[in-house]
């Protein structure tokens, strides 16, 4: 893999007509140690959110050997960076096949349900195995998430108490969790997730071994500005001394957004313009899914390479190379108003789910993916952050 000093750099080397991923291996490594040294608990690096494999080295070799999986393909994939890191099967809906693999051949106990089915399957597919992990996921509000996570997953309060009940039954360790939601904009979320846990232990006087409060940890785009980190991690740690138990469980968190979206940036060509309209050569059916259906804006720029930049902004939609006017980002994105065919865009936050979105379609695929040490667009990390948590 190639590695350039910055994206400019690489532009005026490759000049690329295809476009290209980019990969901040520093920015991985502060965000994974800010999470392990502030948040109260266990860290658990969600795979789905960006599984390339420079990215889960850089994880690993960070310090988090956690890792929430949701597929056989991903324990795989991170097995094979690491066979002793401890992946947790948190997908609550999983094939009899896919738990039997991932028990036998894996060596994964850990197991996530939301329904009296699904128990029933991984009691039968793991030869009702003495030595499992369960979580019963409860539903909880995302009222305050960009992206909703909980018509999919989660038992209702009063299925999940009953739920408690039996799971205990056959697991060496019970955990409860639930999901805020992606993108999660405010840390109250949080408190009432875990108050919901706190009802549920009322409730059945069964207190968990593990308390996971999921993923949702948001990241900073043009128009979603979120409080600091540091504030979310407040809000769980107040919100847990709340819950009054006597001896507190083991906490654990499934990060993915927050600590891999600033590593990530793709770099596009203009192939025409229609006044505000500006067709790229990548787009929902490439890296920039998350800019189309959620229509999440990431942060814009011109790369100059040496012409002069009009001192004058404005607002752009984007279109993709393929035939679908599927293809559409609504953005706003922001860019100086001389801008046209053959220039180069950097768009930025695209560490997390950039690359697993890709697709083939209408022919259109790149695989192109560099290495840079320039610093992200936008940034959660102040500078005094970075010096703490940056690894040589």
């Amino acid at each position: 893999m190639q590695k350039f000093k910055s994206v400019d750099d690489l532009v005026n080397q490759l000049k690329p007509t295809e476009p290209v991923y980019c990969i901040r291996i520093n920015s991985i490594q502060v965000a994974s140690k800010f999470f392990q040294k502030k948040f109260p608990g266990k860290v658990l690096y969600a795979v789905k959110t960006n599984p390339h494999p420079i990215v889960l080295k850089t994880i690993v070799e960070s310090g988090i050997n956690n890792f929430d999986v949701a597929s056989i393909k991903e324990i795989e994939v991170i097995k094979n960076i690491n066979p002793n890191v401890k992946c947790s099967f948190m997908h609550t809906v999983k094939s009899r096949e896919c738990i039997k693999a991932a028990y036998f051949k894996h060596g994964i106990k850990t197991f996530s349900l939301d329904t009296k089915d699904e128990l029933i399957k991984i009691i039968e597919s793991t030869n009702q195995a003495k030595d499992l992990e369960l979580f019963v996921r409860i539903s909880v509000s995302n009222e305050h998430a960009e992206i909703d996570l909980s018509k999919k997953f989660g038992a209702i309060s009063s299925e999940a108490a009953g739920l408690l009940r039996l799971a205990k039954q056959y697991s060496k360790k019970i955990g409860l969790s639930f999901h805020v939601g992606s993108q999660c904009m405010h840390p109250i979320s949080y408190s009432k997730g875990i108050l919901e846990i706190g009802n549920i232990i009322k409730r059945t006087k069964i207190v968990p071994d593990i308390i996971n409060i999921g993923g949702g940890f948001p990241t900073i785009y043009p128009d979603l500005v979120p409080q600091s980190l540091q504030n979310y991690f407040e809000e769980i740690k107040k919100s847990l001394k709340n819950l009054k138990i006597e001896k507190m469980p083991e906490v654990i968190c499934e990060p993915g957004r927050a600590i891999v979206a600033e590593s990530g940036s793709t770099i596009v060509r203009v192939n025409l313009r229609k006044k505000q309209k500006l067709y790229i050569n990548d787009g929902t059916y490439g890296t920039l899914f998350d800019a189309g259906v959620p229509n999440i804006v990431y942060p814009s720029r011109l790369i100059a390479n040496g012409r002069v930049v009009s001192k004058k902004f404005t607002s752009f939609d984007f279109y993709g190379p393929t035939c679908d006017s599927m293809d559409y980002m609504k953005g706003p994105f922001i860019l100086p108003n001389n801008i046209k065919e053959n220039d180069y865009i950097e768009l930025g936050q695209l560490g997390a789910y950039g690359l697993t979105f890709r697709t083939h379609f209408n022919g259109f695929y790149s695989n192109n993916i560099c290495k840079v040490e320039c610093e992200p667009i936008m940034t959660m990390y102040d500078k005094e952050t970075k010096n703490e948590f940056l690894v040589a």
